[in-house]
């Protein structure tokens, strides 16, 4: 895969001083473009041997282009906020915004290649990793991403030689790294596992691109070639068509259609029971807050449910048992200017907790399988996609040591009416009540089928869905609590 670009191919002093000028022009007036229509962002993944010119590249590229619209973010090592959260955290957190360009150095195929170099990783967990990067892209692209992946080469006769020319000039002799002549010892397993992250990689969606990196003018060139043509095309399509469903709709499924009138919602409790299981519950997740086995994990807790099923209620009575510092609550309406810029998940992938702390989402992901689903605010194609997303996306949380449960609160139609009726009635509740919740229950089989699918196609081992029979809210907040606590207490015994 290398060999092409050990070929020593070289672009002369007026060739380049000839060219630079038009693709210049051409690069500036497809960035301005690109942030005009702001349809979608770019992400370009540097990679490469020490030495092949990825830096001095990515600076040529600000020169030549608006530095204002690309954001240069490195991840070579990981700060003690990262360490405490799941690994893909860091990379979401830095993603561009649509109309902008984004150029990541020591990105996931980094770590990885590094981990197996190193000898830190084997084949089989590099090749776990290649899958999963692999995941992330699908999905980046998915959401109207265009990826670049570049690689930068040099043949080891080539790097010695550049080390040995920079290591003999005092004036450039200090841009000689550690890392440097770390990899010119470990150049042959570098190149070796380097080939297989690139031949298992490289996707029509987000190809590699290798960069012979040995003359400066000709990788240049290539590099702005390639990212005028990538732009150009991208640009040139108009509207993103959205992904076509491959499998009819998910309801037709007769399991999912009695899901939630198999739940028994007659189950209460009277108020003495209510306030003794409740404090015992409250108590019972203090101190497993406290724990010192908490510092190994993170937990999130998910509240879905009808309208008027009680969810406030309940996310209340988890945070009266617990510090105020130690629990973060996150509502989730529509989504804002910021959000709507960034692929689905970047918003609740920004509120992930560090280890020790403990995030409420009152509402989620699942909005997309849910009421954007309903309501017709995506694709099929983009809701039916996001049910293996949102299984990834927990299932990395999970590898990361966080303990996720997730509540649907469910109520029937009548309790339902009943609680909107009192919310128009109370005035400290009218705030609650809204046409929109009115509307909705003309969609109440249409949102029982969505929490059908939902549930069989995202309830896993690593994170099961919780039903919660909320027609008596003592019942719901008890059961609310001692699942938490359960959880803790199982994440702890695994330890």
């Amino acid at each position: 895969m290398f060999e092409s670009a050990e070929l020593g191919h070289a672009i002369d002093e007026e060739t380049y001083n000839r060219e630079v000028p038009i693709l210049r022009e051409a690069l500036l007036e497809a960035q301005y473009e690109l942030k005009q229509q702001g349809r979608f962002p770019v992400i370009i993944l540097i990679n490469g041997v020490e030495g092949a010119g990825k830096g001095e590249t990515v600076k040529l590229l600000n020169e030549w282009m608006d530095p204002r619209l690309i954001q240069v973010s490195t991840f070579d090592r990981q700060t003690d906020e990262e360490l405490a959260r799941p690994p893909a955290w860091r990379f979401w957190r830095q993603l561009p915004p649509k109309g902008r360009i984004g150029i990541f150095f020591g990105n996931w195929y980094s770590q990885m290649l590094q981990g197996r170099v190193h000898g830190r990783i084997k084949n089989a967990v590099l090749d776990q990793a290649i899958d999963g990067a692999l995941s992330l892209e699908q999905m980046l692209c998915d959401e109207g991403a265009l990826i670049f992946k570049f690689w930068f080469h040099l043949s080891k006769k080539q790097m010695k030689a550049r080390l040995k020319l920079l290591q003999d000039d005092p004036l450039h002799s200090w841009r000689i790294s550690p890392l440097d002549w770390q990899q010119s010892e470990t150049y042959d397993r570098f190149v070796r596992f380097g080939e297989r992250v690139l031949r298992r990689s490289s996707r029509d969606f987000a190809p590699w691109y290798v960069v012979e990196g040995a003359d400066e003018h000709y990788r240049s060139l290539m590099v702005g070639r390639i990212l005028l043509d990538g732009l150009q095309a991208a640009l040139k399509v108009k509207k993103r068509r959205p992904p076509q469903p491959h499998v009819a709709p998910l309801a037709a499924s007769l399991d999912n259609l009695g899901l939630l009138n198999s739940l028994d919602m007659s189950q209460s409790l009277d108020k003495d029971d209510y306030q003794e299981q409740l404090a015992a519950e409250q108590a019972r997740l203090a101190g497993l807050m406290r724990d010192k086995r908490m510092r190994r994990h993170a937990l999130v807790a998910v509240f879905e449910g009808n309208d008027a099923a009680g969810k406030g209620g309940a996310i209340r009575r988890v945070a009266a048992a617990l510090d105020p510092r130690q629990y973060r609550i996150v509502p989730v309406a529509a989504p804002t200017e910021e959000e709507r810029a960034q692929p689905y998940l970047w918003r609740f992938w920004r509120h992930i907790p560090a280890r020790g702390n403990f995030t409420v989402f009152d509402r989620s992901w699942y909005g997309r399988v849910l009421v954007e689903r309903v309501e017709g605010f995506c694709e099929p194609g983009d809701w039916l996609r996001a049910y293996s997303e949102i299984n990834d996306f927990e299932e990395q949380l999970s590898d990361a040591g966080v303990v996720l449960v997730k509540f649907w609160l469910a109520i029937d139609q009548d309790t339902q009416y009943q609680r909107f009726k009192e919310r128009e009635q109370i005035a400290f509740k009218r705030f609650k009540i809204t046409e929109d919740d009115w509307r909705n229950r003309d969609k109440w089989q249409d949102y029982c089928d969505a929490v059908g699918d939902m549930v069989d196609r995202t309830s896993t081992a690593i994170a099961p869905w919780t039903l919660v029979e909320a027609n008596d809210k003592r019942f719901a907040r008890v059961k609310v609590l001692r699942t938490i606590n359960e959880a803790l207490e199982q994440a702890f015994a695994r330890d």
